[in-house]
């Protein structure tokens, strides 16, 4: 991609890490989750080892393992495999980005660390551009989430540091809520993509220019949201917004029963029919044996399975 000039566009299914009954990394299943995504959701974009994969929950050789794996399946039946590198440590930030490299990954991504913080601007920027150098020859985006690192910086204004400073960065995995920053970015940088993380709110996105979206909803919810896409770039805006607001009510559905991450991971294997697992400590799920059939009830009276 960094050669080439193509563009990272449409949905990206950030994707769940599989885990065994005893919370063990389970690869195993990676094949039938890659060929779930292509066939049945229609997307051919994955973010691997990013939030909805816990990897901060996974050590640097799991981080690893993964990476390989998604990238040998996904080889010839996807279109792009972004890997997040981001961690604590910037060694290991460097390690993950080199690995990737060397795995065939399209693409890399990092967050901003969010124990010991960036004090300014700068200061993030000259981190990100230490991992961005260990390789070179990927595309290197941005993680922006701010509800969980605490790291408020504007993405409009760290856009133009990264431009200078960091030859491969092609742009922003924006999961904010802040579509004032975002609309800037997209009208001021236009040669970088900046790809929307929040699910409920995409066709706010759409409506500002956005080209792409990251998000764990595009593992089950894909061809629903592929189909919002269509109709929107076709000018039907009245039925993209009836597609957004069933998916809006979807998650308002699944917020409401205080649900979170781990949940959306039970949702995940019960619509696909692939087991993934529960989390890894220290999150836990709250899914009961009569959860299921409360989820599917709720999906089929909107209209999502």
């Amino acid at each position: 991609m960094a050669s080439d000039g193509k563009r990272l566009r449409g949905l990206v299914a950030a994707t769940f890490t599989p885990m065994t009954v005893n919370c063990e990394v389970n690869l195993s299943i990676i094949q039938q989750y890659v060929d779930y995504l292509v066939h049945k959701q229609k997307v051919r974009n994955i973010f691997v080892n990013g939030t909805t994969g816990e990897g901060m929950s996974l050590s640097v050789l799991e981080r690893k393992r993964l990476a390989e794996e998604w990238v040998k399946h996904a080889r010839g039946k996807m279109d792009n495999v972004v890997v997040h590198v981001g961690c604590l440590s910037l060694e290991d930030s460097k390690d993950l980005a080199s690995h990737a490299a060397s795995s065939g990954a399209d693409a890399i991504c990092a967050v901003s660390p969010s124990f010991l913080k960036p004090s300014c601007p700068d200061a993030l920027v000259v981190y990100l551009k230490e991992v961005a150098s260990a390789a070179p020859s990927l595309p290197f985006y941005y993680y922006h989430i701010p509800s969980l690192t605490g790291v408020t910086f504007r993405v409009s204004d760290l856009t133009g540091r990264m431009k200078v400073q960091i030859p491969s960065f092609r742009g922003v995995k924006f999961s904010d809520t802040d579509l004032l920053d975002f609309s800037i970015c997209l009208h001021r940088y236009q040669e970088y993509d900046f790809l929307y993380g929040v699910d409920e709110q995409l066709l706010g996105a759409l409506a500002f220019g956005a080209q792409g979206a990251v998000g764990s909803t595009y593992n089950y919810l894909g061809a629903t949201t592929n189909q919002m896409l269509t109709v929107f770039k076709e000018g039907d805006l009245e039925k993209a917004r009836e597609i957004q607001c069933r998916i809006q009510a979807f998650v308002a559905f699944v917020f409401a029963l205080g649900w979170g991450l781990p949940e959306f991971k039970n949702i995940m294997s019960e619509v696909s029919g692939i087991d993934l697992g529960p989390p890894r400590p220290p999150l836990t799920s709250g899914f009961k044996p009569e959860h299921p059939e409360k989820i599917r009830e709720e999906m089929k009276k909107l209209n999502l399975i």
